[in-house]
C-alpha cells in the first residue's frame, strides 16, 4: 500500500491543481535571497546564487527553444520534420514543474545542511573541475545510463517514462515534460558532482553556475531537434562520438525507445551494448543540410506592429499559441522588439515563420519584414514591393505551387492586389493568389438570408466594390459610404442594369443610423460608431479590426476559416484568431492550391467565382469561423 502511494505520488506533480499559483513555491528561496540582500551578503550568499541560476536555467530553456524553432536558420536541419501541434503544447504547458522541484529541494538542502549554508564562498577554485569531471564521468553518466533503462522495463515506462514519450517532436522544453521520479534521478546526476567537489572543499561559485548550466544546455541541444554538429567533425575526430551525444542521436530513442540511453555519452551506450545502428549515418544526413522540403503553398505575411511581433511562434510558445491578446508582462521587452524591427528594416529578407502539413503537403508562411506602419509610408513602397517580388521569384525558383499574398502586401495601392508582380513577371509557374474571392464569400455568407439593407463602409476598395455588386444581385439595397461620385458611378455602371438601382451613394454614416447591417471596410472610430442603431451587427474587413466599443451591438471577426481536421503540426494562432483558423485570403490560396487551378487570383475580384470559391472551400473541408 505504501509502495503503491509512493508510486502514485512520484507518477505526478503534487501541485499541477494549481495553475499559475505554482510559482508560489519559489517563495522560501525568493524570501531567503531577499533577506540575503537586506543584510549586505549579495555575493556569498548561496540564497542569492539559487535566485540567480534558477532564472537563468529558464532563460537557457527559452533561448534554445527559439533558436531551434527559428526556420530560416534551422529548417535544414530538423531531425524530425513534423511541426509540434496544439497538443504536444498544452501537454508540456507546464514543463518547468522540474524547476520547482529542484528549487525546493535547493532550500531544503541548505537550510538542513549548516556546514554548507555558512560555507564560504569561493569564487574559482580548479580543482573542483577535475573533481566534478571525474564524478560525472565515474558515477552520474552509468548512474542515468542504467536509470534510463530501468524506466523503458515495461512496468516502469507505462507509470513513469511513457508520458515524456508522447511528445511526437523532442524539443528544449520536452526535456522538462517527465515525472518527478524521472527528474530525481536527473538531479541526483546532476547535482552529485558538484557536491562532490563542494564535500572535497574544491567547490566554487564558478563551478556552481558552470556544470548546472553546461548541463541544461547540453539536455536541450539534444532535445532541440536541430542538429548543431558537423558531420566532418565525427569523421576527424572519431573517439568524439563516444563522448558526445547528438539531437540526432537522441531522436533515435525519442522515436524507436529501445537504444541510445545515455545522459549525454554514447561510451556507456557502447559499453552497454545498446546503441542504435542507424545513429551516425542519420547524423551525416541531417547534418548535411538536406533535409529541407519545398512547400507547395507559401502564405506570405508581414508583421503587425511591435507587441504583435513577439506573437511569432519561435519566440515564446505560450503566447503564439493562443489568439493574440495584449500580454502586459511583455512589455518590458518592447525594446528589444524595436531593435529587431530597426536590423530586419534595415538587414533582412523575406523568411519562413511556421509550417504545417495539410494532406501530406508542406505549407509554409513567410513574412515580409516589414511592419504595418511601414506600408503607409510613401518612401517605403518600392522597397517593400522590392521585397514580396523576391519572395514571389524565391518561390517560383524553388517550385512552390501558390503563394498567397496577406493583407497589406496585395493592397491596391501598393501593387493593384498583385497585378504589379504577374506584369513584370508574365511566365511566372508559381501561381500569385490574393485569396479576397474567399474572403468576400465569406463575409457574405455571414449575412443572414433576411437582411434587406446593408451599409459598406470601405465601398470603392476592391473587397467594398465586389461586396456591393454581389448584393444587388440578391435585391438587397447597399448604402455605399463614399464620396468619390465618379467611383461610385463605375461601380455602378458594373452591375446589371436590372439591379443598379439597388445600389446607393451616401456621404455621411447619419445615414445608416436605421441599418443593423454594416459591413466596416475602413477604420470606424468609436463615434462613428455611434451612427449605427442598437443591435447592430458589424462585419468586418478591414485591418486593424475596429475596437469594440458599443456594447448594444455585435462585432464579427476579420473574415476567417477553420482549416480542415486533417491538418498536422499547427501549433500557432494565426494572430487574434482561433486555434486552427486562418485568415480568408489564406484559406483563399489553400483552396486555389487544392483545387489545382492554374490562373492567378490578383487584381478586381470576379464577382461571379465568388459562390465557385466559396463551394470549392466546403468541399475540402474548410469551415466558416
Amino acid at each position: 500500500m505504501i509502495g503503491e502511494m509512493a508510486g502514485t505520488f512520484l507518477s505526478s506533480w503534487p501541485w499541477a491543481h494549481l495553475g499559475s499559483f505554482k510559482y508560489a513555491l519559489y517563495g522560501p528561496m525568493v524570501a531567503k535571497a531577499v533577506e540575503a540582500v537586506r543584510a549586505g551578503r549579495i555575493i556569498d550568499s548561496w540564497w542569492i546564487h539559487l535566485f540567480v541560476l534558477f532564472l537563468l536555467r529558464g532563460l537557457v530553456h527559452q533561448l534554445w527553444f527559439s533558436c531551434s524553432n527559428m526556420l530560416f536558420f534551422t529548417r535544414r536541419r530538423r531531425v524530425i520534420k513534423d511541426g509540434v501541434d496544439f497538443k504536444q503544447i498544452d501537454n508540456e504547458w507546464d514543463w518547468d514543474n522540474f524547476l520547482i522541484m529542484q528549487a525546493l529541494l535547493a532550500t531544503a538542502t541548505i537550510s538542513t545542511l549548516e556546514s554548507l549554508k555558512e560555507a564560504p564562498m569561493v569564487f574559482f577554485e580548479w580543482r573542483g573541475f577535475i573533481i566534478a569531471l571525474v564524478i560525472h564521468i565515474g558515477f552520474s553518466e552509468p548512474f542515468f545510463y542504467w536509470a534510463h533503462r530501468w524506466f523503458h522495463t515495461p512496468s516502469l515506462f507505462s507509470l513513469y517514462h511513457s508520458l515524456h514519450h508522447s511528445s511526437p517532436v523532442p524539443q528544449p522544453y520536452t526535456a522538462g515534460f517527465a515525472t518527478p521520479l524521472e527528474h530525481l534521478v536527473q538531479a541526483v546526476a546532476m547535482t552529485a558532482p558538484v557536491f562532490g567537489a563542494i564535500l572535497m572543499g574544491c567547490g566554487s561559485i564558478v563551478l556552481v553556475y558552470s556544470h548546472i548550466l553546461l548541463f541544461d544546455n547540453l539536455r536541450c541541444m539534444g532535445y532541440g531537434n536541430v542538429e548543431v554538429f558537423d558531420h566532418e567533425l565525427f569523421e576527424c575526430f572519431p573517439l568524439l562520438r563516444y563522448l558526445i551525444y547528438t539531437p540526432s542521436y537522441y531522436s533515435l530513442h525519442h522515436t524507436e525507445k529501445n537504444s541510445n540511453f545515455c545522459l549525454f555519452m554514447p561510451l556507456f551506450d557502447a559499453i552497454g551494448g545498446t546503441i542504435n545502428p542507424k545513429s551516425w549515418e542519420l547524423q551525416r544526413e541531417i547534418s548535411s543540410g538536406k533535409n529541407d522540403q519545398v512547400p507547395d503553398f507559401v502564405f506570405l505575411a508581414h508583421v503587425v506592429d511591435l507587441l504583435t511581433s513577439m506573437h511569432v511562434a519561435f519566440a515564446f510558445r505560450s503566447v503564439s499559441s493562443k489568439p493574440w491578446t495584449t500580454h502586459f508582462i511583455l512589455l518590458p521587452l518592447l525594446p528589444i522588439a524595436f531593435t529587431f524591427m530597426v536590423l530586419m528594416w534595415c538587414l533582412s529578407k523575406t523568411f519562413t515563420v511556421s509550417f504545417y502539413y495539410l494532406r501530406g503537403r508542406l505549407h509554409q508562411t513567410w513574412a515580409v519584414p516589414r511592419y504595418g506602419f511601414h506600408y503607409f509610408l510613401p518612401f517605403a513602397k518600392d522597397g517593400i514591393n522590392h521585397q514580396i517580388e523576391l519572395a514571389i521569384l524565391r518561390a517560383n525558383k524553388i517550385g512552390v505551387k501558390v503563394i498567397s499574398l496577406a493583407a497589406l502586401n496585395k493592397n491596391e495601392a501598393l501593387n493593384g492586389g498583385g497585378l504589379l508582380f504577374i506584369h513584370k513577371h508574365p511566365d511566372l509557374r508559381v501561381r500569385v493568389v490574393h485569396g479576397n474571392t474567399l474572403t468576400a464569400a465569406v463575409i457574405l455568407n455571414e449575412i443572414q438570408s433576411n437582411v434587406k439593407e446593408v451599409f459598406i463602409t470601405g465601398a470603392t476598395s476592391k473587397l467594398g466594390r465586389v461586396i456591393a455588386l454581389y448584393l444587388c444581385r440578391k435585391k438587397i439595397r447597399v448604402m455605399m459610404l463614399t464620396l468619390s461620385t465618379e467611383r461610385f458611378r463605375k461601380i455602378k455602371n458594373e452591375a446589371p442594369q436590372e439591379f443598379q438601382e439597388y445600389l446607393v451613394q451616401v456621404t455621411k454614416y447619419q445615414a445608416a443610423q436605421n441599418c443593423q447591417t454594416w459591413i466596416v471596410g475602413k477604420w470606424l472610430s468609436p463615434r462613428e460608431q455611434q451612427w449605427a442603431p442598437s443591435g447592430t451587427h458589424f462585419h468586418q474587413f478591414v485591418v486593424p479590426p475596429i475596437i469594440r466599443f458599443r456594447r448594444d451591438c455585435t462585432y464579427g471577426n476579420l473574415a476567417a476559416m477553420r482549416l480542415p481536421k486533417d491538418v498536422q503540426g499547427l501549433g500557432a494562432c494565426e494572430y487574434t484568431l482561433e486555434r486552427g483558423v486562418v485568415h480568408a485570403c489564406h484559406a483563399g490560396g489553400i483552396v486555389h492550391f487544392l483545387e489545382g487551378w492554374t490562373h492567378h487570383e490578383v487584381g478586381a475580384i470576379d464577382v461571379d467565382q465568388i459562390d465557385v470559391v466559396w463551394k470549392a472551400a466546403l468541399k475540402h473541408g474548410l469551415t466558416p469561423a
